[in-house]
């Protein structure tokens, strides 16, 4: 017999039928019903056994966390909670689980706690119902870039350049670290190490995208990427996917729209498809915000605020606005913001950005024409001369999940632009030729996985919405 899926099972068994799953047990109550659990859906299927006509020794070995195949009918349940249950003809033990060390044992858990056991958390209710709407989002992603003929691109993992900037890189490197070798400056010589260079994780694939772009009109990155950032926070981590388009013949408007329709379209997939996992997660959420403060709670329950975002236009606003609605706001003018708003030219922060999403206009929004002095060398820069063609877009709860822009395709103002941040053009050699053979107005954006995930779910904590996360201090899995 071929074992099914409990998904399958609760979607298209017949009663009396003869059915088998494989899955673990999640409890095992008066010696007579298991609760199994395959990862396929949220549900449990309850599996009941005749423990009196069962051997003493096999039914020491049904624990919770213990590995089966349960061979059976399908029959109507008498109990309550579920419709079908399976009368149990033969169990199988793959493996068992100790019930004195296992350690997601049927009770509630901390998220820190979950955390220090992340190769097993994936076993709760939580984690499970976070990986298949994280699942889903990836498939979502994979298949609107498909449907608008996008082509897949793969980005390196090691570069030689620093896409942002920022200079917070993990450095790749095969050479000594008690005694590499030194040049005639008394500097490590990266000569002789592996590539010849200093080599880092890449921290964005947009450089490498554009490139690819250039020729072949619309590419796509889907992969991670690595920031040295030593931020123990709840929005960050040190290895991160990024979902970064980039399009030829695109201009700001161009990248804003397809921007919008992108998220509409990905959150609307999960809408339609993950329906049982975020009624729990909103459950859980409504639960978890009991025990806030008032002030502190949502205004909107997930699956509202994921509505909220799908069906609402998304309303687009010059920096120089929104930083004139900032400064004469009421918490503003009332020192409630903890970053107070006094000139243009501020680097807004994540209170600021929910104001304007949450607060002032009350829709998601799109922020564009940024100070240049506040963001990255790439960046078109506008007529004005101050202000370059950026567009951040701000989600209520969240605050900014997108950052993109038009890119500067004139090599004087980027050679420029690179002059003033003193970056070696030796290092971009092969990025300004992109400028010099067949130059055009392009655009992109970058998406933070997580970042999408963690507004799905959610989750207040973005290392809980990725497998094995990777923060200051922790690389344990």
């Amino acid at each position: 017999m071929i074992a099914t899926s409990i998904k399958e099972l609760f979607k298209s068994a017949s009663l009396q039928q003869e059915v088998q799953i494989n899955g673990w047990v999640r409890t095992f109550r008066s010696n007579r019903f298991i609760a199994l659990n395959d990862g396929s859906t949220l549900r449990t299927i309850q599996c009941v056994l005749d423990f009196e006509n069962t051997d003493e020794s096999l039914l020491r070995q049904i624990t919770t966390g213990a590995a089966l195949k349960i061979t059976g009918t399908l029959v109507e349940s008498q109990g309550k909670g579920q419709d079908v249950e399976i009368q149990i003809k033969d169990i199988e033990v793959h493996g068992t689980a100790d019930p004195e060390t296992y350690p997601i044992q049927p009770k509630k858990h901390s998220m820190e706690f979950l955390r220090e056991q992340a190769h097993l958390r994936v076993r709760t209710n939580t984690f499970g119902a976070v990986m298949r709407v994280r699942s889903a989002l990836a498939f979502a992603i994979h298949d609107y870039f498909r449907k608008n003929d996008f082509f897949y691109f793969h980005a390196p993992i090691i570069t030689g350049s620093d896409a942002e900037g920022a200079g917070e890189m993990f450095r790749v490197t095969t050479l000594s670290d008690k005694q590499p070798p030194l040049d005639e400056h008394g500097a490590v010589d990266y000569k002789e190490d592996f590539f010849g260079k200093e080599t880092n994780l890449t921290v964005s694939g947009q450089l490498e995208a554009e490139a690819y772009a250039m020729g072949l009109g619309k590419v796509y990155t889907f992969g991670p990427t690595f920031r040295a950032e030593n931020s123990n926070t709840s929005r960050h981590l040190a290895e991160f996917w990024m979902i970064e388009p980039e399009m030829a013949f695109y201009d700001l408007d161009a990248n804003m729209d397809l921007a919008e329709d992108f998220i509409k379209s990905v959150l609307k997939y999960i809408l339609e498809n993950c329906e049982e996992d975020l009624a729990f997660l909103e459950k859980r959420l409504l639960d978890e915000e009991k025990t806030r403060p008032q002030a502190e709670r949502s205004e909107m329950a997930l699956i509202e605020k994921l509505r909220f975002v799908v069906d609402n236009h998304f309303k687009r606003v010059t920096y120089t606005e929104a930083i004139d609605i900032l400064r004469n706001s009421k918490p503003n003018k009332k020192k409630r913001f903890e970053y107070l708003i006094e000139e243009w030219g501020a680097d807004l922060q994540s209170e600021h950005e929910r104001f304007l999403v949450e607060k002032h206009f009350k829709c998601p929004v799109i922020l564009f024409d940024y100070p240049a002095k506040i963001k990255a060398f790439y960046m078109r820069l506008n007529e004005d001369g101050k202000t370059v063609r950026a567009m951040d877009i701000l989600f209520p709860g969240i605050g900014e999940i997108v950052g993109g822009s038009q890119r500067e395709e004139r090599l004087d103002v980027l050679k420029e632009k690179i002059d003033e941040l003193d970056i070696d053009e030796k290092e971009l050699w092969w990025y300004l030729d992109l400028r010099k053979f067949g130059t055009a107005v392009h655009s992109g954006f970058g998406l933070g996985f997580e970042r999408l995930v963690q507004f799905a779910t959610g989750m207040g904590n973005i290392r809980d919405v990725i497998p094995f996360p990777r923060t200051p201090q922790n690389a344990e899995f």
